[in-house]
């Protein structure tokens, strides 16, 4: 891709599925990537992969849901390599399926401080160097569950729907000085986190089958599905596509 060697980025969640797989690839595109996970062994895992294949990238442990932790860490990160953020991937995400009539409300300000104002500190925190640069490449991961619905995700769903509209209305808000901001919706996927979501055993692949199933391309997605879009929409390739949502679920939903 073009414009992506010797930059840097932040990828958050980046010690497992999807956001090592997005990390991994833009390190191999020349990027310096900050790998900030909540889990510091998954993350120095996800390091030491990609200094495996000649990469680079800086281990941070953070959790999203502190604002104060998140400039500690970005200021660290941008110490580090010795220049301003230039790519911000809010990849990090958690829930825990369950009918929302059964959840409470320790549950739902859990979900939102992960899913939603997770990705508002970072991008309060990276996205001001950013306007004041008159550069930089934003891109949420979210979900088609925010585009959708999706049974048993009802506060998920709904914060990845705000993600969504934050997205498009921030992207208005700095497309003036060159900052893009856009949305990767992922289907389901085959991951740590969708093992958890639908258990294991005859009922768990039971589920896996159904939405096998529902999916046109004929099975669910892998974390090696999403980086080659992230890297495009950081790129200069993408230097005018902005406040976009795209869907990458084999079809599973299509969107006008």
């Amino acid at each position: 891709m073009r414009g992506l060697k010797g930059k840097t980025a932040i990828v958050t969640g980046a010690g497992s599925g999807i956001g090592r797989a997005i990390a991994l690839r833009l390190a191999s595109e020349g990027v310096t990537v900050g790998v900030f996970d909540i889990n510091p062994a998954g993350a120095a895992e996800t390091v030491k992969a990609i200094a495996a294949a000649d990469g680079k990238a800086v281990p941070v442990t953070c959790d999203i849901t502190d604002y104060a932790a998140v400039t500690k860490a970005v200021a660290e990160f941008e110490a580090a390599t010795g220049e301003g953020t230039a790519i911000l991937v809010n990849n990090a995400g958690w829930d825990t399926p369950m009918p929302f009539l059964k959840t409470d409300e320790a549950f739902w300000k859990k979900i939102v401080a992960i899913n939603y104002m997770g990705p508002l500190h970072m991008t309060h925190a990276v996205g001001q160097g950013m306007n004041a640069r008159k550069s930089g490449r934003i891109v949420n991961i979210a979900s088609d569950a925010g585009r959708v619905g999706s049974s048993g995700e009802v506060v998920y769903s709904g914060c990845k729907g705000a993600t969504i509209a934050f997205a498009k209305a921030f992207a208005r808000e700095v497309a003036r000085n060159n900052v893009t901001v856009n949305t990767v919706c992922p289907g389901p996927t085959d991951t740590p986190a969708m093992d958890a979501f639908v258990g294991s055993g005859e009922a768990g692949q039971k589920i896996r089958d159904a939405m096998v199933r529902g999916v046109p391309l004929g099975r669910i997605g892998v974390p090696d599905d999403y980086p080659g879009l992230v890297a495009f929409l950081a790129s200069d390739d993408a230097a005018f596509i902005t406040g976009q949502t795209i869907s990458v679920s084999g079809g599973l939903s299509m969107h006008g």
